[in-house]
């Protein structure tokens, strides 16, 4: 099921039906939905079923779905692609995060990443620049058997590991990391030696001092000096991250009474199961996406050591005069900026661009002049239950959570992360089919019945995901 039409046509074919269907006219969300749309229907096509042979009086047989290998008993039971298409309308999650669509149920997640003077961990040619967290005593300025030096220089920003200098004797056997664990031969409480972590150095996230300049000062080279000294070399280096599809799965059934009742209102039942049973699943993906959102956010602030919570007591200021609650409101606004450009200043790839609060917290930033609310022309997102949006404040776009609780005594998160492109790190969505619907007619009481299921890859890309996130807390919130 190879996707061999350029992404170019498969938009111009797709983006209109996309956007007659659910309204959605965002160029980054009709882009990744018409590949997701081009890649449903070549599922549908291949997985044709069929009754039995001509002549032949069997019936129908037990009800069977297709698979790669057979196909599926004669029951109408299509993949139904409107339905996918209101799931990916609806999942609000997936405007906070990259989607990028997979052709089948497992797939490869590529991402670049860029090194100082790579060469290899393991083998004859070693690295210029490492970074290990083995301890510093034993490897500064060591020699190991091997014949490697290794000279400190500074350390990570991301995890506070210790970057050294590899300097090479005229002979060297082994590798880096052999080395490394040669001089730290520290062994836990039972004895067996502890591995030390080996690496590269990431330019993008870990600077190293006079890399490109003259000396470790940074001062820049002259006319002659720079004429004749070599360039220092960045090395590009491609990974892949093999990929699964998941599954989320709800069913639903209405009696025959139900059917036949309900009409006489102008309710189709069976829709209205099928609207539920949406619903569901775009809760399920929103509530997966946001808590993997919480959790890199707190793993990013523990491992900064910084402290971004903030603190609303009204009776803290009060001497200082003019304390209002307004202006405590409008402090929440100065800590979702403080909170992106910390994602700045640890990711490196640019500010937060979203964030997401509970509906306390929201109505609090509503009240505050210079909040520009801008909700969206499409409703469906409005689903109760679902994220949905309420407005930016300084190109930060605001999304209300409204499984919060309303008071809380242990304080509000508020998540701020940067939605990337799916190339760096951070977390990426990759859809496989957003929603698969099944009607069977349950044999003993003939009555209708709906399954949905939708399969898809939350996946964590890059080496520091976490960077691209912040989770804090507000405390003694009033409104």
């Amino acid at each position: 099921m190879a996707n061999l039409i350029n992404s170019a046509e498969v938009r111009e074919t797709w983006a209109p039906i996309i956007e007659s269907a659910t309204g959605i006219n965002e160029a980054e969300k009709l882009a990744w939905m018409s590949e997701y749309c081009h890649n449903h229907k070549l599922y549908e096509d291949a997985h044709l079923m069929t009754l039995g042979t001509a002549g032949n009086i069997f019936g129908m047989g037990d009800v069977s779905l297709p698979s790669a290998s057979a196909d599926g008993s004669g029951d109408k039971a299509p993949t139904l692609l409107p339905l996918a298409m209101q799931v990916a309308a609806q999942t609000i999650g997936l405007d906070l995060v990259p989607v990028v669509p997979m052709a089948g149920p497992m797939g490869l997640l590529s991402y670049l990443d860029f090194v100082y003077e790579g060469g290899k961990l393991a083998g004859d040619v070693a690295p210029t620049y490492i970074k290990t967290d083995a301890a510093k005593a034993e490897v500064d300025g060591n020699t190991s058997a091997g014949g490697f030096t290794f000279t400190h220089i500074g350390s990570s920003r991301i995890d506070n590991m210790d970057i050294y200098s590899v300097a090479e004797a005229a002979t060297t056997s082994g590798s880096v990391a052999d080395a490394i664990n040669a001089l730290d031969t520290s062994a836990d409480a039972n004895g067996n030696a502890i591995v030390k972590a080996v690496e590269l150095v990431k330019g993008l996230e870990d600077h190293i001092k006079g890399f490109a300049a003259a000396d470790e000062a940074g001062n820049p080279f002259s006319r002659g000096v720079g004429e004749q000294t070599p360039d220092k070399v960045m090395g590009l280096s491609l990974f892949s991250k093999s990929v699964a599809a998941e599954t989320f799965q709800v069913a639903a059934a209405v009696t025959r009474e139900q059917v036949q009742d309900l009409k006489q209102f102008g309710v189709d039942a069976v829709a209205q199961v099928e609207s539920v049973l949406t619903n569901e699943l775009t809760q399920s993906i929103n509530n997966l996406i946001l808590s993997k959102l919480n959790a890199l956010g707190k793993a990013n602030v523990l491992a900064s050591g910084a402290s971004l919570g903030l603190d609303l007591d009204p009776t803290a200021n009060t001497q200082l005069g003019g304390e209002t609650i307004a202006s405590n409101h409008r402090r929440i606004l100065t800590s979702i900026l403080a909170a992106a450009n910390f994602i700045a200043n640890r990711g490196r790839r640019g500010a937060g661009n979203f964030c997401v609060v509970g509906p306390k917290v929201a109505t609090a930033l509503q009240s505050v002049a210079g909040f520009v609310a801008n909700p969206m022309a499409n409703t469906l997102s409005q689903a109760a239950g679902a994220i949905y949006p309420v407005g930016s404040v300084a190109g930060v776009n605001v999304y209300t959570d409204p499984r919060q609780e309303w008071e809380s005594a242990d304080g509000y998160e508020v998540v701020v992360g940067r939605k990337g492109d799916g190339n760096g790190p951070g977390l990426v969505f990759m859809p496989y089919l957003m929603a698969e619907s099944v009607q069977t007619i349950a044999e003993g009481t003939m009555a209708p019945k709906v399954a949905v299921k939708s399969r898809f890859a939350l996946v964590e890309a890059g080496f520091h995901p976490e960077t691209q996130y912040v989770t804090y807390l507000i405390e003694n919130l009033a409104l």
